[in-house]
């Protein structure tokens, strides 16, 4: 039986990796710390990790966990943005789940723009307490509106085709272009300058950081709305703040952030939040913010526990690792080997 670290733990973790685990030969110990500098010590003991997106993987986290005898980190998500790579590679494997279900993120990003374009959180509000007043409460059609995706993988082609249903016009920007799909694709400056809504749908790299910053939002239309459901830091949130202080953007939906590290997955309901932007973003009445919930439906957690594990198991059996990502993969987390041998 291998024993596995697991980090970051929430109900619903637990609940799905329980009802898949038996006859897995693994034994998970929950912990509802995050991985970081301050917790890689209790890792000693066990044979392997599992960790979430906002766990902190760095030099020292991968070397203290090599020295616990830590060979593999199972990442329980697709993002990898928190891993150091060129510190793990050659120590420790790395697997993920790639497609847990882009369902569930391309219909609450649709959700996300409906329920901010037509106000249905204020209004659930109002009637709660018998207030049928309209004021306020104006959207626009969606139909015949432009919109711009920024990413056409699995997560970017699911929202294209929910937008078409809406009668949209759709446009996209992705330095990769996917020529399988009916797509007019545009550069990224005509992507800004034409779309009525913006919508995020592409991994976290060094070339998209901040891929909405103040000279992006310059170009784009007065009143364009901003969807976010893929990686915080794509936006400069600051830059995104003045955009909606000055009336340039005329609504953001975010259901990441930047800086949602030590805040998301967590209440502090009765805390003060000391992060000035973001307390300054929901206090808009045109920003709508969900704490990473895109991922959250019925299926993901299933494909999540059952993907983790198969993951696990393909690693202590001595399987090629099918969801392996090393510092030799390339940009868009494709293995130069091909998952036909493990990168190391």
């Amino acid at each position: 039986m291998k024993r596995i670290a697991f980090f970051d733990t929430k109900p619903y973790d637990k609940t799905y990796f329980d009802l898949h685990k038996e006859n897995s030969g693994l034994e998970f110990k929950y912990f509802e710390s995050k991985l970081n500098p301050d917790t890689v010590g209790m890792t000693a003991g066990f044979d392997g990790v599992v960790a979430f997106v906002n766990d902190d993987i760095n030099a020292d986290v991968i070397d203290k966990l090599y020295d616990n005898g830590i060979r593999v980190i199972a990442m329980r998500c697709a993002g990898y943005n928190n891993v150091n790579f060129k510190s793990a590679y050659k120590k420790i494997h790395i697997v993920r789940v790639p497609a847990y279900s882009p369902y569930a993120v391309a219909e609450h990003t649709m959700a996300m723009l409906l329920t901010l374009n037509r106000k249905t959180h204020k209004a659930y509000n109002r009637t709660r307490d018998f207030n049928f007043s309209l004021s306020g409460l104006v959207g626009f059609d969606l139909h015949g509106k432009t919109v711009g995706i920024i990413g056409t993988g699995k997560i970017g082609k699911i929202f294209i085709n929910i937008c078409r249903g809406f009668g949209l016009n759709v446009i996209a920007y992705d330095p990769y272009p996917d020529k399988t799909i009916d797509i007019e694709y545009v550069s990224l400056k005509e992507l800004c300058s034409h779309s009525d809504i913006i919508s995020l749908h592409c991994p976290l790299s060094e070339s998209t950081r901040h891929i909405i910053n103040e000279e992006t939002l310059g170009l784009m239309k007065e009143g364009v709305y901003i969807i976010n459901t893929s990686r915080g830091a794509l936006i400069d949130s600051e830059a995104l703040l003045e955009a909606i202080k000055s009336e340039k953007v005329g609504g953001a939906a975010l259901d990441v952030y930047e800086e949602e590290t030590d805040l998301f997955f967590e209440d502090f309901s009765g805390e003060i939040v000391y992060d000035d932007v973001l307390s300054r973003l929901i206090s808009m009445p045109n920003v709508l913010v969900t704490s990473h919930q895109a991922f959250l439906t019925k299926e993901a957690l299933e494909n999540i526990a059952t993907t983790t594990i198969d993951n696990l198991k393909d690693f202590f059996d001595d399987k090629p690792l099918a969801n392996e990502v090393c510092y030799n993969c390339n940009k868009n987390g494709s293995c130069k080997k091909e998952h036909k041998e493990r990168c190391f």
